[in-house]
């Protein structure tokens, strides 16, 4: 897990973070890329040419007006008109540089956030539980957005600028001597230095606003999620005074942050001022004693004006590049959260011939100073019913997870049909299994949406097929939009049993060789559960399958149950058997039993439901 507060982590070094997305700049797949870098490159080139060559027109132009010269006004105009060519020149090849690597940048972001998706579904099923949506969502937001920027500035402005600075410090040189370009030097180092100060200053100050801006997002986002439980409790104002608190702390940190601005725009502009008096001073006494001209003032006013420009955005430039890499750095630190189950190099693909699934002493904890599952071993013939009961907390839930391989055991071997899961590659594996979990969470789009993620390329046909045996195919019709109804966040616009009907037939429609079933009919109503139980029974004769149950009455055609308490297998034969047996899973039938004599309550939509059978 990345650290709860990434962006207090210290910074990295700048070239440390700019080699990390250098191949994103320079892709070595894309030579159509590295062309329009190129080309970007060389119109930054003419661009900057075309400014240094600008301020000699100007100054020529000056020179030409001087006393005694009237004659050479129309050499003056050309010089007026070459100047104002140059600046339309230098605007049209920044203009085209930023038409051409507009590409490179956004396939830059493009390709970071892919391969920030798609590293964050590697990561494990303990990653996803601990993390905040809000939070994460918003981290990877502010990282792929300042590459861009971090792009645009180091290549077009830091580089052209350094260029500038040179070429000026040699017209300087040549023309008015060492002095003038030691104080140019002195006020560039003093500007720097001012500026990197200050805005270290204010990175802290940009952490804290970062920080408090991820954890007002982070609780709109999960208090939304969770709306109904909101409601459930009338906490409605608990919610919007938590929500408030921590939008007052950002406004505060934004405060500060801004505030901290003011002083460095202060700062820099009064060194560059400084400078520029100095050096018109300086040009304005050497014209007054003959060693300069007219038109060398007007040159040194405008080489600096034009270095200035850049310098100005030199501040905001190191600022947003030091900004961005706070941002970057909590977006890295999701990237490199190791990845807890991963595929084996060269691992095969899982080779379904039957579906036997074993379990062999497997040991599995959580934590692994607590251990949840204690020797377990187990097997399921290809096309039987395996089902797995118990008190709640006794291990059942985790066996599925298990199978599925979203945690690696800690000791024994898991196999279908003798092969090793953890050796083989996790999308064959997860591809040869479906479930239908007790809680079903759908995407927020339409329902045919839902049921087609089963299987890819389905069609509307085997859609409504497996709607029909589902027990909902109906139900969707009489939508007024039919297939077409969104379905909400999270699905909520559904009833639970509405939610696993859908669960149920996108399973169906994936058509696997092992099946799990955890508690798939908790949330139907009593006859629904039959006609359910009878489709689920059905497609269970043609493979292997295991059920996760609490209503004992749900697994009671099993070829086998097993009972577990407290991660150990206690009882295990027939549903006969085993209340023959008068153990734990006699008891807990015995129990049940009575509760099923109980009266029945009214369901939902006025349809007879049981009532809920406990926790086991």
């Amino acid at each position: 897990m990345p650290p709860e507060n990434p962006v207090t982590a210290p910074l990295p070094p700048v070239w440390a973070t700019f080699r990390r997305f250098l191949p994103y700049l320079w892709p070595a797949d894309a030579p159509a890329l590295r062309r329009r870098v190129v080309i970007a490159m060389l119109l930054v080139a003419l661009a900057k040419a075309v400014t240094l060559i600008m301020p000699f027109a100007y100054k020529g132009a000056i020179d030409r007006m001087a006393p005694g010269l009237e004659p050479a006004v129309g050499l003056a105009l050309a010089l007026v008109v070459a100047y104002a060519g140059a600046r339309f020149a230098g605007v049209l090849f920044d203009n085209l540089r930023n038409a051409v690597f507009e590409g490179v940048g956004q396939e830059a972001g493009r390709r970071l956030s892919d391969d920030v998706f798609v590293h964050l579904h590697r990561l494990s099923l303990r990653f996803h539980l601990d993390r905040r949506t809000g939070a994460v969502t918003k981290i990877v937001e502010r990282g792929t957005k300042s590459i861009d920027t971090m792009l645009y500035f180091l290549l077009f402005n830091i580089a052209p600028t350094v260029i500038e600075l040179l070429a000026v410090c040699v017209i300087f040189l040549v023309k008015f001597g060492p002095g003038l370009v030691a104080a140019t030097l002195a006020m560039v180092a003093a500007y720097i230095w001012f500026t990197r100060t200050i805005t270290e200053w204010r990175n802290q100050l940009r952490r804290d606003m970062v920080d408090m801006d991820t954890s007002a997002v982070a609780h709109a986002v999960d208090s939304l999620l969770n709306f109904e439980t909101v409601k459930y409790f009338g906490a409605e104002q608990r919610e919007a005074d938590r929500y408030g608190t921590a939008m007052r702390n950002y406004a505060r940190a934004a405060i500060k942050s801004e505030n901290s601005l003011a002083w460095l725009n202060i700062g820099q502009s009064l060194i560059t001022n400084l400078m520029m008096a100095g050096a018109m001073a300086y040009t304005v006494w050497g014209w007054s004693v003959g060693r300069f001209t007219t038109g060398d003032v007007v040159l040194v006013n405008t080489l600096l004006a034009q270095l200035f420009r850049p310098l100005d955005l030199l501040g905001m430039v190191y600022r947003t590049i030091r900004q961005g890499l706070i941002d970057m750095e909590a977006m890295y630190a999701l990237i490199d959260t190791p990845t807890e189950v991963a595929d084996r190099a060269g691992a095969p693909t899982l080779a379904v011939t039957g579906g036997t699934v074993q379990f062999d002493q497997v040991h599995f904890g959580y934590d692994p100073q607590r251990e949840i599952l204690h020797g377990i071993s187990f097997t399921v013939p290809a096309g039987r019913t395996l089902a797995i009961v118990g008190p709640s907390g006794a291990g059942k839930s985790t066996i599925a997870r298990i199978l599925f391989r979203f945690y690696d055991i800690q000791s024994g071997s898991v196999t279908i049909d003798g092969q090793d899961i953890a050796a083989v590659t996790q999308q064959s594996l997860r591809a040869a299994i479906g479930i239908v979990p007790q809680d079903m969470v759908l995407f927020n789009d339409t329902i045919g949406y839902n049921i087609a993620y089963g299987r890819e390329g389905a069609s509307q046909a085997e859609i409504e097929a497996t709607a029909r045996a589902a027990q909902i195919h109906d139900f969707i019709l009489g939508m007024p939009q039919g297939y077409d109804t969104r379905v909400g966040e999270r699905g909520l616009k559904l009833s639970g049993g509405e939610k696993q009907r859908v669960a149920i037939a996108r399973t169906l429609l994936k058509d696997p060789p092992v099946l799990v079933l955890d508690e798939a009919t908790s949330a139907l109503d009593s006859r629904t559960e039959t006609e359910i139980q009878t489709v689920l029974r059905d497609i269970s004769r043609k493979r292997t399958t295991l059920v996760v149950a609490h209503r004992l009455s749900t697994v009671v055609d099993a070829d086998e149950i097993i009972v577990l308490d407290q991660g150990r297998i206690v009882e295990r034969g027939a549903h006969a058997d085993l209340v023959r047996a008068d153990g734990l899973y006699a008891t807990m039938w015995a129990r049940q039993a009575t509760e099923r004599d109980a009266p029945v309550a009214e369901g939902e939509n006025g349809a007879d439901r049981e009532p809920a059978a406990p926790l086991l």
